[in-house]
């Protein structure tokens, strides 16, 4: 789309300075017309919705440096799946990668799509060896196309991983056994306890020179709140995923913002975060990956425009 084009440049420019920005997932047809050209996806002169969802990711490419792959967190694709979508991204472009819930879910949600594990333990939470063989191998060819990987660990309600020197040691336990050194990490956590109640959370990630994932979510504190905490800081490179305003659900947001064409709930301060965390990265040079979702506010990409116009004068 012509409009986009100032858009491009200065997500172009800050890429080039190791800021990437992106939105969480990108086949949303509210955004014909913004992001995308609805001329492109016609068949027959038609809008063909499957045209759409196999192709538009190349389109998406020619805007933004990055997208966070949340489709990654319900499943381990192939080795050729893998290959069929990087292949529509140019090289240097970035993948925000969550690791599938095979490896974060301590117990299956009770939810009729998991069937007979719904409410079951899970056999391989935090399993090392599965997450690499079915995982990482897969996407280490792939490597010029990837950010971080990110583990989403839900809110863990109960038992002896909900206190933080235990999750901590078991988090120790698996990032020991990962290559690190050929892959960037991030760990998202919903127990808000983890950053409040200790720093065996944020040390463990220290130690291995994995980031926290400041994550904007429903129990979670703001993201202003985490960034005043200088040991969130983890690792050479930061993660940040932007999904909802705290208080407010997944579902509320839904059924709130649908079909995600325009901005219809503003959250300045959730934004202003944003604003901070860019310019702090780039004041420091650090390497940072933000993942903006249309739950945040109703459009992702008028999110991140928003939080561009107000970066300090120095920032692209």
């Amino acid at each position: 789309m012509p409009g986009l084009a100032p858009l491009a440049a200065r997500l172009r420019g800050l890429a080039e300075r190791g800021v990437y920005l992106g939105t969480s997932s990108w086949k949303y047809a509210g955004w014909l017309g913004q992001v995308y050209d609805p001329s492109r996806y016609a068949t027959r002169g038609r809008f063909s919705q499957r045209k759409f969802e196999q192709e538009c990711l190349t389109e998406y490419a020619r805007v933004f440096p990055a997208v966070g792959g949340d489709f990654s967190f319900y499943q381990f694709p192939s080795a050729d799946y893998w290959h069929k979508l990087f292949d529509q991204v140019p090289a240097g472009f970035a993948f925000g990668l969550k690791v599938p819930e095979e490896i974060t879910a301590e117990r299956y949600p009770k939810h009729p799509r998991y069937g007979d594990r719904a409410g079951q333990d899970n056999p391989h939470f935090m399993d090392a060896d599965v997450l690499r063989e079915l995982f990482l191998d897969r996407i280490a060819p792939h490597r010029d196309r990837l950010g971080p990987v990110m583990f989403e660990f839900g809110k863990i309600y109960r038992g002896a991983l909900s206190k933080p020197g235990a999750f901590a040691e078991r988090l120790d336990g698996l990032l020991s056994r990962l290559p690190t050194d050929r892959f960037r990490f991030a760990v998202e956590v919903r127990n808000r306890g983890f950053l409040e109640d200790s720093d065996e959370y944020l040390s463990c990630l220290r130690s291995h020179g994995v980031a926290h994932c400041f994550n904007s979510w429903t129990q979670m504190p703001p993201v202003e709140e985490q960034l005043a905490r200088p040991a969130g800081f983890t690792a050479p490179h930061v993660a940040a995923r932007f999904l909802l305003r705290p208080g407010r659900t997944y579902e509320q947001a839904v059924k709130m913002f649908e079909p995600y064409e325009s901005i219809q709930d503003p959250y300045p301060e959730g934004r202003s975060a944003l604003t901070a965390l860019i310019d702090k990265c780039l004041a420091e040079k650090r390497t940072l990956f933000a993942f903006v979702n249309n739950r945040f506010e109703g459009n992702a990409p008028q999110t991140i425009e928003l939080a561009l116009d107000a970066l300090a004068p120095d920032g692209s």
